[in-house]
């Protein structure tokens, strides 16, 4: 399956401070750059931080597997093994998760690693893995 790169542009808070939790924690390259915003490398997908100081984070969730998911959310299908490499370094740096790591639809069709936690402008991401990727639209 070939999937074209994705471009999604969402609101930061402070520049430096996208910078260093893209770049920097999640290990994102940086392509084009100005005061106002940043292009990162998300798995080969472009998303761009664009500065709003008067951001105001949502708050609204939804009910998903016993969990209150943060609506609206981004993030990627990762491998396994780069979904636990993740997990770990957000362990280490003792990110706060909105939904800790765990096994969501276990023993069910579409069952994923996954896990949730915020930028620190309030952007919610998930990141996710399959142990069969076959199942990522399965019903």
């Amino acid at each position: 399956m070939s999937i074209q790169p994705f471009h999604l542009a969402f609101p930061v808070r402070d520049i430096p401070e996208a910078r260093a939790f893209y770049g920097g924690l999640l290990g994102l390259s940086e392509g084009r750059s100005s005061e106002d915003w940043i292009d990162f490398d998300m798995y080969g997908h472009q998303v761009v931080t664009h500065l709003d100081r008067n951001l105001k984070a949502p708050t609204h969730h939804n009910e998903v597997d016993g969990h209150a998911v943060p609506i609206p959310h981004f993030g990627v299908v990762l491998t396994m093994d780069d979904w636990r490499a993740l997990r770990d370094r957000l362990i280490e740096a003792k990110i706060k998760f909105q939904i800790e790591p765990y096994i969501r639809f276990e023993g069910q069709v579409g069952e994923q690693a996954t896990m949730f936690f915020l930028d620190p402008s309030g952007n919610a991401l998930e990141f996710k893995a399959f142990a069969d990727i076959s199942q990522l639209f399965a019903k």
